[in-house]
């Protein structure tokens, strides 16, 4: 996967602009991630938007489709990767709708911290729940998720009370260079 050097040195100028002091960032949890630049197409996400993963995030991704679908189960992408620049975005309008950093971090990463610049995290949705809410638990489709990813190198990367302060997000999962 190729990256961008001179990222760290825009996220800081971009942290500086956002007002986030350096006191905050200090103790916030998520480690850094590069932005990705060789993505491929995984074709259209749930909302009819094209989405791009990392390749081989994106070979894998198109199996584990591939494998619920033959199981009975349908995967939808919600939202693969996202640029530095669209993340911050994300953060510029919930600071602007008078969110703190400490409500905006419990659910969104701070731009240079999300997993989406890698290309190889994914939000998925089903047919069977609304996107984006816990409610996706409840749904067949997680449940062989919980069972499945892990054979082709996905995992959960926020479960309940896990150790970045985000909230249970069971719709987020993350492809390791590796298959588990």
């Amino acid at each position: 996967m190729r990256t961008t050097n001179s990222h760290p040195e825009k996220v800081r100028d971009t942290h500086k602009v956002l007002s986030i002091p350096e006191a905050f960032l200090a103790h916030y949890r998520l480690p850094f991630h590069e932005e990705c630049e060789t993505l491929v197409s995984i074709g259209l996400d749930m909302f009819a938007r094209e989405q791009r993963m990392e390749p081989l995030a994106a070979a894998y991704w198109q199996e584990m489709v591939a494998a619920a679908g033959s199981d009975g189960f349908v995967l939808l992408a919600i939202s693969a990767f996202r640029s530095f620049d669209y993340q911050r975005g994300i953060i510029e309008r919930k600071l602007a709708a008078g969110l703190t950093l400490e409500q905006i971090t419990r659910a969104s990463a701070l731009p240079g911290y999300s997993e989406h610049h890698t290309g190889c995290a994914i939000d998925i949705g089903t047919p069977e729940s609304p996107p984006l809410t816990e409610e996706f638990e409840q749904a067949p489709a997680f449940g062989w998720l919980t069972r499945r990813a892990h054979d082709f190198g996905f995992s959960m990367t926020y479960p309940r009370n896990n150790s970045f302060g985000i909230m249970f997000e069971p719709w987020h999962w993350m492809f390791h260079k590796t298959k588990i």
